[in-house]
């Protein structure tokens, strides 16, 4: 038996004497926050936690590294930090907050703790609103209005897609990797090369 179940049987031998606030709060108490793959320098370890979720979701591992395995939520947390004005910063930080807040109103819990469906399922509805697939009269007025404020979720795309595409196995595994310059051969046999013809 672990904690949490523990807890519930306790709960339930009192006859529910703990009240309900308490007890949310104590069985979300016994979660495992999930490890964290690096060690952040800007993000806080909750916002580190939604942006490696995040990541995975829009860039999972499939026969080739996903965006986490890539080394993406690091690369988002450097960027962040060393390139983003103070202004962008705090941006990025409020949309991350209310993103977080969207999950835990729908689903009732973070989004790196929600179960993976439900993750993909808010990915999902947001992208849908950028696209103008909802409904929405307002869905994609920032690419009709030729700029402005990026969405949140916008910006974290292109955050995760560079970081992958400008990480080796992003670049060498699933993009065309042709290396430029090429190789230098000092000495190779004619037969080899062929003809070459002076203009």
């Amino acid at each position: 038996m672990n904690r949490r179940e523990a807890i519930q049987r306790t709960a339930m031998m009192l006859g529910y004497a703990v009240t309900g606030p308490a007890m949310v709060g104590v069985l979300n108490g016994c979660k495992a926050s999930p490890e964290l793959p690096f060690n952040p320098k800007f993000l806080t370890a909750d916002q580190a936690q939604l942006v490696v979720a995040l990541s995975e979701v829009i860039m999972p591992k499939t026969d080739t590294p996903g965006a986490v395995e890539a080394g993406v939520p690091q690369f988002i947390d450097d960027m962040i930090l060393s390139v983003y004005t103070q202004a962008d910063k705090d941006r990025l930080a409020k949309g991350l907050a209310a993103f977080d807040e969207e999950a835990k109103s729908t689903y009732g819990d973070s989004f790196a703790s929600a179960k993976k469906e439900d993750q993909i399922a808010l990915v999902k509805k947001h992208h849908d609103e950028l696209a103008g697939k909802s409904g929405d009269s307002s869905a994609g007025w920032w690419r009709a209005s030729g700029g402005g404020e990026k969405p949140f979720m916008v910006e974290m795309k292109e955050l995760i897609l560079l970081g992958f595409f400008t990480s080796q196995p992003g670049a060498t595994q699933v993009l065309q990797y042709n290396q430029s310059p090429g190789p230098y051969k000092g000495c190779v046999p004619l037969a080899e090369v062929g003809k070459t013809w002076a203009t």
